[in-house]
């Protein structure tokens, strides 16, 4: 049967304190912060005085604050009635179809994601952070896709992520840097930290080493690393081999995948998104220097 084009456009409730408040409480307070009457909204919504001033009445005794005020010879929403409806809104907001996928993550994996953006055939909106604060506003609802430096977070959190890339960490030393031959050469050395990163692997290979070393700065971005290590005498740092030239000299135990998790599922085009990452993305994702999950070849 043929209904041609559908037009779907959700009305949803939202549950305070445990009561509930449907989309049509919603629409009697966007209907009064517009027209100051309970007369017009009650008109423009096609329902009577009586019910409208129940569906106030009602949703007042649930919250025990007034959401709608008398001014004058007209009415206008209290603040909790306008903080309500701000708090509807940006609900409302989150389900708006998008045609742009939205990602957030760690430095490099979206620096990849950048990268190669222009060649995907999706529309995307990339934004740069670390993996935690990424997380964060996953956690919010705010992005359909978390991409990750790192996939601790994934195991902490019990994440459903799927890898796209290998990558590596390599040894960067500063301007006057001793000779490192052997990982016994790495003994005392200062380092500078990037937080949420995959160096957890080289410090967990230094101290099963017995490898002493200090922590002297930590940091966010392993941008900011490298500078401070490049205009230092004696500082190192442990960056991803996909970005930064150094020393492979822990290159095996600090191979990590760079991943995705998938966080709208209503949204269509997210998981063919993935799954070019992981077939046809995988030549591009080469060509900017990280390990393709999947072999390819030139064409």
């Amino acid at each position: 049967m043929d209904f041609g084009e559908i037009r779907i456009e959700p009305e949803i409730g939202i549950k305070i304190n445990g009561e509930s408040f449907n989309y049509k409480l919603f629409e009697s307070l966007e209907s009064l912060s517009r027209t100051y009457s309970q007369r017009k909204t009650a008109k423009e919504l096609h329902i009577s005085h009586s019910v409208l001033n129940r569906r106030i009445k009602n949703a007042e005794d649930k919250l025990g604050e007034p959401l709608v005020i008398t001014v004058g010879s007209g009415s206008q929403l209290s603040e909790k009635g306008y903080e309500l409806l701000d708090t509807y809104y940006k609900y409302m907001a989150r389900l708006e179809d998008r045609e742009e996928i939205i990602i957030a993550g760690g430095h490099i994996i979206t620096g990849l994601l950048d990268a190669i953006s222009p060649t995907l055939p999706f529309k995307t909106l990339i934004y740069s952070s670390d993996d935690e604060s990424a997380y964060e506003l996953a956690k919010q609802g705010l992005v359909d896709i978390l991409a990750l430096d790192d996939p601790q977070i994934a195991f902490n959190f019990d994440l459903d992520f799927r890898a796209i890339a290998y990558d590596h960490l390599v040894l960067v030393a500063p301007k006057k840097p001793k000779t490192i031959e052997s990982l016994n050469d790495l003994r005392d050395l200062k380092f500078v930290q990037v937080k949420g990163s995959a160096q957890r692997l080289a410090w967990q290979t230094l101290k099963q080493s017995k490898i002493s070393y200090s922590v002297e700065r930590v940091v966010k971005s392993q941008f900011d690393a490298y500078k401070i290590v490049k205009n230092s005498n004696d500082l190192y740092t442990f960056l991803n081999a996909s970005y930064f030239s150094g020393l492979d000299i822990l290159k095996d135990e600090t191979r990590h995948v760079v991943s995705l998790v998938q966080c709208n599922d209503d949204k269509r085009n997210i998981y063919p998104l993935i799954e070019y990452l992981l077939m046809d993305g995988q030549k591009d994702i080469g060509e900017q220097g990280f390990v393709p999950i999947r072999p390819w070849k030139l064409r």
